[in-house]
């Protein structure tokens, strides 16, 4: 329990989608800190005893719930939140999956497949993965947003301008990210938290993990904000750098193509150097590998790169 936290919100205060409706949680002063109980992406449907037949019964009414939502006092359309990240408490169990008809390359990979994580939730010394793999951790929100003004309710899988399911992997212990404010109150969430993930989750999931969130939340008056925008304080990829790292690329007219080719060329790589199938490289490229746009000004083609830290094989 966070003993400098004002509120806390437990797991079972959570939804699965946005609305303006909702009923608050928490009605919180700015300035507060707030303990949030999250769930992981499946809302708890794949725990440390999860099979391919749990995974082929998922409930996909029930993924990414979000805990909240926090009725900010003060807050009002132009405003801003300010939401620092204070402090994630991992739970030592995830999962990463392949789930059919989603992830970047899901025309290529079909079939369902799984891999539960465990991990040391005190130390965070990298994770185990297959023979001689070891994933470094870094815990972070993958949806973290407000309400949209729009009245309804509105789908959790898509990142929206005032936040979401935006699957940055740098919204880290210590980052501060502001949220621009469409309704009175704001509404703020967050869940689907992650013990690790590369820039792309490109097979759709990262090291998803049951974790409680500590955030301290602000409000910046007529901020006029269009899109978040975060800061953070230190380097992102110290975790990963130390042994530097494989690149693929994919070069082209068109950007999404080059993703593509780029990771497909690492799960090549990868399966060469390591004797991994194509399945398993293709989680662990989700897991810690980053997709970056080297290139989009040398028309007609772009160069998009997929790095992959060597460290993990070190």
């Amino acid at each position: 329990m966070c003993i400098a936290c004002t509120h806390t919100i437990h797991r079972a205060q959570h939804n699965f989608g946005w609305n303006k409706d909702f009923p608050p949680a928490v009605v919180a002063k700015p300035g507060e800190t707030i303990h949030f109980e999250c769930m992981d992406s499946s809302g708890g449907q794949l725990g440390s005893d999860a099979t391919l037949e749990t995974l082929n019964a998922l409930d996909f009414g029930k993924i990414n719930p979000v805990s909240g939502p926090v009725y900010v006092e003060g807050a009002r359309p132009g405003d801003a939140l300010k939401v620092t990240l204070r402090k994630f408490i991992p739970s030592g169990v995830g999962w990463t999956a392949n789930i059919p008809g989603f992830g970047l390359l899901a025309d290529q990979f079909k079939d369902p497949a799984l891999h539960v994580w465990s991990y040391d939730a005190n130390s965070m010394v990298p994770a185990l993965y297959g023979p001689g793999g070891r994933v470094p951790l870094k815990p972070f929100a993958g949806t973290i947003g407000v309400a949209p003004a729009e009245p309804g309710t509105h789908s959790v899988v898509p990142p929206r301008r005032v936040g979401g399911n935006m699957d940055i992997r740098d919204l880290t212990a210590g980052v501060t990210l502001y949220l621009p404010v469409e309704l009175d109150g704001a509404l703020f969430s967050i869940g689907d938290t992650h013990a690790a993930q590369g820039d792309g989750e490109v097979c759709g999931t990262a090291i998803e993990s049951q974790m409680n969130v500590e955030a301290t939340i602000e409000l910046v008056k007529d901020a006029k904000l269009q899109t978040p925008r975060f800061t953070t304080t230190e380097p992102v990829t110290r975790h990963l750098d130390g042994a530097g790292y494989e690149v693929t690329t994919g070069i082209g007219p068109d950007l999404m193509t080059g993703a593509r080719e780029s990771v497909m060329r690492m799960i090549d790589l990868l399966g060469a150097e390591h004797g991994m199938s194509a399945v398993d490289a293709y989680l662990l490229c989700s897991v810690c590998g980053d997709l970056r746009i080297s290139e989009i000004v040398d028309q007609p083609n772009w160069v998009v790169s997929f790095y992959f830290p060597r460290i993990v094989f070190a």
